[in-house]
């Protein structure tokens, strides 16, 4: 952090797992110019993210619109979501801007604007400043207002929808559930994206082909999602994997892996892939060693209308994900 008389900055590092996520939503781009708008969106809302995880401010990217590649291709959608609060836009500077030009799709629905100063190599990331609005859809950089203001804009917005803080009481609150029957029609929940997307093309044939005696993979459908366990593993993002196969009598075959993203040789070690009951039961588990390059729980069947969780655990913190199938 810096503080000048007046304003506070913030600046990280854009390593290997930022440029990776960048890359992921970069690759679905077919205009080089909408490639380029996407990338430095994501680099912006990554620096973002990464500044309120550091603050014990609860973030869900996965839902915002900047994560889901539809809106990226239709819009200019650099958001993050701030639970129960609603959106924040992070909007990339390059070197030398004086300005910060809001699009117009950008300037309703949104809590506020945060700049985030790219350099020239991509490599380093610095949050300028905020603004409540947008202006006239121009925000000079010298009347942003400090970070400060951003959080003490943040803790108001909290205490108006009365949601109370510690960040892991929010964590805990009650989600929808991701329907595998609609995955089965081709429907799929923000967030859940093709092994490919996730993985990349050379390591999407590997997934889900080791460990299993199924021979019926070639017929499923998988879905992969990154998972952030923040500061724990320092930001660092894991792909979860889930392949459901059709089977004779209504039921269908599960298949549960945990991967690194690409630039990531391994797991770190001691992490928890779990299947729990809808009470909350560990029905299995399975627990990453320091050369482990994906773990996977053993293949589990069930009917429609079953639900079932997949938590992931990492020292004293977790995330779990709801499922009915």
């Amino acid at each position: 952090m810096k503080n000048s008389s007046e304003t506070l900055t913030f600046t990280l590092p854009l390593g290997s797992n930022a440029h990776a996520l960048a890359k992921q939503f970069w690759r679905q781009q077919s205009d080089s110019q909408k490639a380029k708008q996407v990338y430095l969106n994501t680099l912006a809302v990554y620096a973002v993210n990464f500044y309120l995880n550091c603050m014990g401010i609860k973030t869900n990217w996965s839902a915002s619109y900047s994560c889901n590649s539809i809106r990226q291709i239709l819009a200019d959608v650099a958001d993050l979501e701030i639970p129960h609060i609603g959106l924040l836009e992070c909007r990339p500077v390059l070197p030398k801007m004086q300005a910060i030009d809001i699009p117009p799709e950008a300037w309703s629905d949104r809590i506020g604007y945060v700049a985030v100063q790219l350099d020239e190599s991509l490599q380093m990331a610095t949050l300028l400043g905020f603004s409540e609005t947008a202006g006239t859809g121009e925000l000079a950089v010298e009347q942003l207002r400090s970070l400060e203001d951003l959080l003490a804009h943040l803790t108001a917005k909290t205490s108006q929808s009365k949601i109370c803080i510690p960040r892991q009481k929010l964590g805990n609150e009650p989600k929808s559930k991701i329907q595998l029957s609609q995955w089965l029609e081709n429907i799929f929940e923000i967030g859940w994206q093709s092994i490919e997307t996730i993985l990349g093309a050379e390591q999407q044939n590997l997934a889900f082909s080791l460990r299993s005696n199924s021979h019926s993979l070639n017929s499923s459908i998988k879905r992969a999602k990154l998972i952030d366990l923040g500061l724990q593993l320092g930001n660092l993002s894991l792909a979860l994997l889930v392949a459901i196969t059709p089977e004779t009598e209504q039921k269908v075959g599960i298949l549960v892996q945990l991967h690194p993203i690409p630039g990531e040789t391994y797991l770190p070690p001691n992490l928890k892939l779990s299947m729990l009951s809808e009470s909350g039961e560990i029905l299995q588990e399975v627990e990453s060693r320091s050369v482990d390059n994906y773990i996977q729980l053993k293949r589990f069947r069930g009917l429609p209308g079953e639900s079932f969780a997949i938590q992931l655990t990492f020292g004293e913190a977790s995330v779990t994900e709801d499922f009915v199938i």
